[in-house]
């Protein structure tokens, strides 16, 4: 007899209900349908990644007519979703501003607010150094990495904008104000991006070919709790990459040219276009890049080790 009749008889019997898991009920039935119907009509759409997460719940399930019905659906699309901000969230998810403060305060020509300590391995979500115009003069402070709107409802928003393209910068609600009126400094000697080599990733850290500091375009914004706390967070800003990374990554962020820096922090908001015109490729001759190893592949790694160079696979194997 056809599986399909076997399972129309078994599911006549039950009369809606079942005791034993190889006979679906209604309920089961109906909702194992709506998922192939509307994952047929959502392939292309962004609600797709959100049925495939229910789908991931889904097969893990004891009913072996619900996983088997789902897995078919997963087989009609081959493909790996993604979340629409995944390629986001790695596009310069780490850095490192390892100098001293006496080295960033004479470099950025700035007083430091609070106290700055070399970091090798700086994450989302985790304090970070910004360098904001105060008046005549410039002032180094902590913020949170990832960007939290005034008007968010609340702070776990962040996460969604540690990144922004430039290119679309002006045209986000999020990024609107704090572009012509809150934007900042973001002092660092090196950032790490990752290129699938194989099975794995190998981790790549790339800074400025003399070892010098330099600053990431940044935008920030200030968050008021219910309680009265102010939160202060940044997001970096991200362009096309340039010859240097473009075999490793679609985007770099914005690293601006030292003669910039009083432009990007003090142009009236009328001046916009001109500041956009900042938002370029860095220029690769000037920079230069090595692999390292995968500890800096845990945020909890913050130490000297994640920025040392290691020798690339084929170089070892040469060596033999």
């Amino acid at each position: 007899m056809p599986l399909g009749r076997l399972r129309d008889r078994r599911f006549r019997r039950s009369k809606l209900t079942s005791a034993s898991p190889m006979v679906p009920t209604l309920w089961q039935r109906s909702k194992v349908a709506a998922v192939m119907r509307v994952t047929a009509s959502l392939r292309h759409s962004k609600g797709f990644a959100r049925i495939c997460r229910f789908m991931d719940r889904s097969r893990r399930l004891s009913n072996p007519f619900r996983r088997e019905a789902l897995n078919h659906t997963a087989r009609r699309f081959p493909f790996r979703v993604r979340s629409p901000f995944s390629r986001m969230m790695a596009m310069c998810g780490r850095y490192r501003l390892s100098s001293t403060e006496e080295e960033v305060a004479e470099f950025f020509e700035a007083e430091p607010t609070e106290e700055l300590h070399p970091r090798y391995n700086i994450a989302l979500s985790q304090p970070m150094a910004v360098i904001r115009q105060v008046g005549p003069g410039r002032a180094i402070s902590m913020v949170r990495w990832d960007l939290v709107p005034f008007w968010a409802k609340d702070p776990s928003i962040g996460s969604r904008f540690m990144n922004d393209r430039s290119e679309t910068v002006l045209d986000k609600p999020s990024f609107r104000e704090p572009f012509a009126q809150r934007r900042c400094l973001v002092p660092a000697d090196g950032f790490y991006e990752w290129k699938k080599a194989g099975p794995r990733k190998q981790a790549f850290h790339f800074g400025m070919k003399d070892e010098s500091l330099f600053a990431f375009a940044g935008l920030w914004d200030h968050w008021k709790s219910p309680d009265g706390t102010i939160l202060e967070s940044c997001t970096i800003l991200t362009t096309a990459p340039n010859e240097l990374l473009q075999d490793v990554h679609d985007r770099m962020p914005v690293i601006l040219h030292h003669d910039h820096y009083d432009i990007w922090l003090t142009a009236a908001p009328a001046q916009r276009q001109k500041l956009r015109e900042l938002l370029v490729p860095f220029e690769s001759e000037l920079m230069a890049r090595y692999e390292v190893s995968s500890m800096v592949n845990s945020p909890q790694n913050d130490s000297p080790a994640c920025v040392e160079r290691v020798l690339p696979v084929h170089d070892l194997f040469s060596s033999i």
